[in-house]
């Protein structure tokens, strides 16, 4: 229907425009009066007007002209008037019929119409039943949220009362004097567990109370008065208790350890005193030191006077030094020597006092020994009583530590006022000990054991012995290093003349070196010390020097060889007992043994060998020179060589190891010089074979009477001697 009245519309002004074209063509240009030439007043159909926009006109025409009804009706060449009024027909009876319709369904439209209104009726009371009730349901939010601020409000008060009587409650709680306090604290014995809690419960009620007090609460007043009875009916039964356990020491064959350890069952007590009795604590206190001050030292007096007497009578001696002669005489009124010297320079078994079973073994008891007739170096009384001591000393600076309630430097004052006046007798007593020792594997031994012991101590976290070890260690030191010093000072000066007759078997000076310094080298081994080994490098150079005197005592040079390797060989076997076989006085040992026994053995070949040994030198000498011609005029002397060797060498070998067995005490060593002596007799008349394949001597008859190597090899073997 749309495009129908635009296709009329359309139609309508093509018609009024073909209209107004027709007229004009008709009518023509007028002529006549001025009446006839007015204008025609046309209105809105006026398109000369300049109010007409033709622009406006050709924009709809162009719209029009693009629909398709308008399209097909000026393709098929419809006469747009009669088109126009055709459509203006069927738009009236469209129209008529649409009246028609719409009376048909008045009755429709009416009924839908008061329908309608009686929906909007139906809303409208709903609307207001929601207005309603949204003003209810503000006022219940008004109402809730009324309800969620007394509850908060509430809420804070009672956590504030809560708050209020937990306070007072504690308050209450720690002011008020339970029945059951009194009683324990008036008639219960202190032993018993009860009197202990409720003294724990008294003790918290006067802290309590002070704590009030200084707050300035008023009600403290009220039961200040029975908390100080109470508390002093208890310093009283605490301080008549510990005493007692404390005057329990000093009687006669007491293990005071028994009741100490029972005191640490009750150490509250005293944290009790220390807390609201101080006066009573310190008496208690000075009471204990003095008690145990006084125990501590009769006891170690005692024991170290009983322990001196189990000691070895005989004692090394200021003349007891490694450079002294056995043949010595001494004064009149001297002691009696030692059987033998050379124990103060051996280790033995002495050594296992610092192995960790014999460290820690229990103190040895003086009486028992004296009644089984046993007698113990000092290095063993030495570690008995400092390992009683460093025992009763660790145990002893706990029990002040945990019952006396101090640490650091408080504690260590306290345990020296207890243990000093001890410690001190000790320290005399070894420094007295000391003047007169010259055992310096017994003092060597005494400072490791205070090593150990210093390393104990430490494990057992007790620093209170500290400065005791170092003390120890500055006596025992300069007295170690003054007796290694006069035993170089005895080896230095000894003469060789003096020592009567000469023997090529080890030295007893070199023997007793050899113990002396394996002993000192395995024990300094465990803990090293840089200063000892300087001293023993000192005396193995005073050593090595006495040696090569004594061997220039010697007519001979093979007797000088022998008594040098016999003395480097024992001590070298002496060290490798005992030291490691890196040490540096095993290997300056076995460097000496190895030159001399090199040299023993060129000095043993030379007489049966001799001209050998000078031939083959001067013909590889020449060799070597380009002058191997002048070998031709050796013909003759080394036919006697050939001959000379092929009938001697036998007995010359059989002597050669029958001198070598009878020269040196070790079989071992001389089993071994033999065999080298060989080696190197197999060696040279190799050398001696190879000269005389040279051109020069290639044709002499004597080559043929020449031994075969394999078969002296063979020959030479049956000469080494088994063992």
């Amino acid at each position: 229907m749309a495009a129908a009245a635009t296709m009329a519309a359309a139609a309508r002004e093509l018609v009024l425009r073909a209209g107004a074209s027709d007229m004009e063509e008709e009518e023509g240009p007028l002529e006549g009066g001025p009446g006839l030439q007015e204008p025609l007043q046309l209105g809105e159909l006026d398109i000369t007007s300049d109010e007409f926009i033709l622009d406006e006109v050709d924009v709809h025409i162009q719209a029009n002209l693009e629909d398709e009804l308008v399209k097909e009706a000026l393709k098929t060449g419809v006469d747009l008037r009669h088109y126009s009024k055709q459509v203006e027909l069927e738009l009236q009876q469209i129209e008529q019929k649409s009246i028609r319709d719409y009376i048909q369904e008045s009755e429709n439209i009416a009924s839908l119409h008061n329908q309608i209104t009686a929906c909007d009726a139906v809303l409208e009371r709903m609307e207001q039943m929601l207005g309603a009730f949204q003003s209810d349901l503000s006022s219940i939010s008004s109402e809730i949220r009324t309800l969620q601020e007394q509850s908060g409000a509430m809420n804070i008060r009672l956590r504030n009362r809560q708050a209020v009587r937990g306070k007072l409650g504690e308050l209450v709680d720690g002011l008020v004097v339970p029945s059951a306090l009194v009683t324990a604290i008036l008639e219960a014995p202190v032993t018993e567990p009860r009197f202990l809690e409720q003294l724990q419960e008294l003790d918290a009620k006067a802290a309590a109370v002070r704590e009030q007090e200084a707050r300035g609460t008023a009600a403290c007043a009220d039961v200040r008065g029975m908390l100080d009875r109470l508390r002093i009916k208890a310093v009283t039964k605490i301080r008549e208790f510990i005493l007692q356990k404390i005057y329990s020491f000093r009687k006669p064959m007491t293990n005071y350890q028994i009741p100490q350890t029972a005191l640490l069952k009750y150490r509250f007590f005293y944290q009790f005193l220390l807390g609201n009795e101080r006066a009573t604590a310190k008496e208690i206190r000075d009471e204990y030191v003095e008690t145990l001050s006084k125990i501590y030292l009769s006891y170690y007096r005692s024991y170290l006077g009983r322990l001196m007497k189990v000691q070895y009578e005989e004692v090394a001696e200021k003349d007891d030094l490694m450079g002294v002669e056995d043949t010595a005489k001494k004064g009149f009124f001297s002691k009696p020597s030692l059987r033998s010297r050379n124990t103060i320079f051996t280790l033995g078994t002495r050594g296992s006092v610092i192995s960790p079973t014999e460290l820690e073994a229990p103190i040895l008891v003086p009486h028992t020994a004296q009644r089984g007739e046993q007698r113990y170096p000092f290095e063993a009384l030495f570690r008995s009583q400092h390992y009683a001591l460093l025992d009763n000393s660790c145990r002893e600076y706990l029990f002040i530590c945990e019952f006396f309630v101090v640490s650091g430097s408080a504690a260590h004052d306290l345990f020296h006022a207890v243990m000093g006046r001890t410690l001190s007798m000790t320290l005399k007593h070894l420094e007295s000990y000391l003047t007169d020792c010259y055992d310096a594997i017994a003092v060597f031994l005494c400072i490791h054991i205070v090593l150990r012991f210093r390393n104990i101590a430490a494990k057992r976290d007790v620093p209170a012995l500290d400065r005791y070890w170092e003390q120890v260690l500055t006596l025992l030191w300069p007295r170690f290093e003054l007796i290694l010093e006069m035993n170089v000072q005895s080896v230095r000066s000894t003469d060789p003349q003096r020592l009567g007759g000469l023997d090529t078997r080890p030295h007893y000076i070199t023997r007793r070196y050899a113990e002396f310094s394996s002993a000192l080298v395995s024990i300094n081994q465990t803990i090293p010390n840089e200063r000892t080994m300087q001293l023993l490098g000192q005396l193995q150079v005073e050593v090595e020097n006495f040696v090569l005197r004594v061997a220039a005592e010697f007519s001979s040079r093979k007797e000088q060889l022998v008594f040098l390797i016999n003395n480097y060989d024992m001590m070298l076997g002496v060290l490798m007992e005992r030291a490691a076989d890196d040490s540096k006085e095993v290997e300056s040992f076995q460097q000496l043994l190895n030159a001399r026994t090199q040299e023993f053995i060129e000095e043993l070949l030379s007489p049966p060998f001799g001209g050998l040994v000078a031939f083959v030198k001067e013909a590889e000498a020449l060799i070597e020179r380009g002058q191997a011609e002048r070998l031709r005029g050796e013909e003759a002397r080394v036919t006697q060589l050939i001959r000379g060797f092929g009938s001697s060498w036998k007995s010359s070998v059989e002597s050669l190891s029958q001198d070598v067995m009878r020269s040196f005490t070790n079989f071992k060593n001389g089993t071994s010089i033999i065999q080298g002596a060989l080696t190197q007799l197999i060696q040279l008349y190799h050398r001696f074979h190879r000269v005389l394949s040279q051109p020069q001597l290639r044709a002499l008859p004597a080559r043929a009477e020449l031994i075969n190597i394999h078969h002296l090899m063979v020959e030479l073997k049956k000469h080494k001697p088994n063992f």
